[in-house]
């Protein structure tokens, strides 16, 4: 923990698991490496049974009725004889009624053993319908109705969806034409080249040689900006996460600057939009050394 090895909470997950036997071959694999790292590891050393699937209706309480729920105020009426003392409160209509959910619980992704982990999370009525409705459909294929076969298909058909659309991955590519410099449009084959090379993540890499291992909010990004005449080609594109393409924008044109284009007529600002030398605004899309993707 001294040298930064180990923090806190990889310490904390370590330390039920430690035995004198163990302790240095342990340690030494968890060295210098994060939590989620650490929990597979240990999902590999002390693998754990498979959980039971199951899907249950979480519990619901009566919601708390306060005086924003109360009947609006009316003109007092003429004071009553008295009467037994009463404590209900009058509320509007359906407010007894009222169900609220308890706290929601944080989703689970555990590891169980190396090729194994146990997913938990929380779903919408709408989810276990569409669930249900795959089960009956792959009644014949899935007869046990497995609930991670079910997810595990519907997962690898959605994935192939996004894949198709971000990085132009198909099963049957053809040639397409080579874009120009100047062209803001990345082929498609271009587009897939970059993601089979970059394995689908985050090219930078920093200066100690730590690759990001970023794989959300991804960007083609241009290696020589397409302002300063750089092509659309497999070679001069490489993913970057959106904080590592604004990084490389601010290295090329200066913090703040993002380029001229049109002999300075058109100037995109560090707010991604485009500005005109007549005061004009309009929305750019398009970024100095990246074409960012959808999504």
């Amino acid at each position: 923990m001294a040298a930064g090895g180990l923090s806190v909470t990889t310490t904390r997950l370590l330390a039920p698991h430690l035995t004198a036997e163990n302790q240095e071959s342990l340690l030494a694999a968890a060295d210098g490496k994060g939590k989620h790292d650490v929990e597979h590891l240990l999902a590999t050393w002390f693998p754990q049974p498979d959980v039971v699937p199951t899907v249950r209706r979480m519990p619901m309480r009566p919601a708390s009725l306060s005086l924003a729920t109360a009947a609006p105020e009316t003109t007092p009426a003429p004071t009553p004889p008295p009467a037994a003392p009463a404590t209900a409160v009058t509320a509007t209509p359906g407010s007894v009624a009222a169900q609220s959910a308890p706290p929601a619980r944080p989703p689970v992704v555990r590891p169980l053993a190396a090729e194994r982990h146990e997913i938990r999370f929380t779903a919408s009525v709408e989810t276990i319908e569409k669930l249900r409705t795959a089960q009956d459909l792959l009644g014949h294929a899935v007869a046990s109705a497995d609930l991670a076969e079910v997810f595990d298909r519907a997962l690898t058909l959605l994935v192939a969806d996004l894949a198709r659309k971000k990085f132009a991955t198909t099963s049957r590519p053809r040639m397409s034409a080579a874009a120009s410099s100047d062209d803001s449009h990345i082929p498609a084959a271009v587009r897939r080249g970059a993601a089979i090379r970059d394995r689908a993540r985050c090219a930078f890499v920093a200066r100690n040689g730590r690759r990001c291992e970023e794989r959300r909010f991804l960007e083609f990004h241009h290696i020589v900006p397409r302002a300063a005449g750089g092509p659309a080609t497999v070679d001069n594109i490489q993913l970057r996460c959106r904080a590592h393409n604004g990084h490389a924008v601010d290295q090329y044109f200066g913090p703040g600057k993002r380029r001229t284009r049109d002999g300075g007529r058109r100037i995109e600002a560090a707010d991604g939009r485009t500005r005109t030398r007549s005061g004009t605004r309009s929305p750019s899309g398009e970024n100095p050394a990246a074409i960012p993707t959808s999504g």
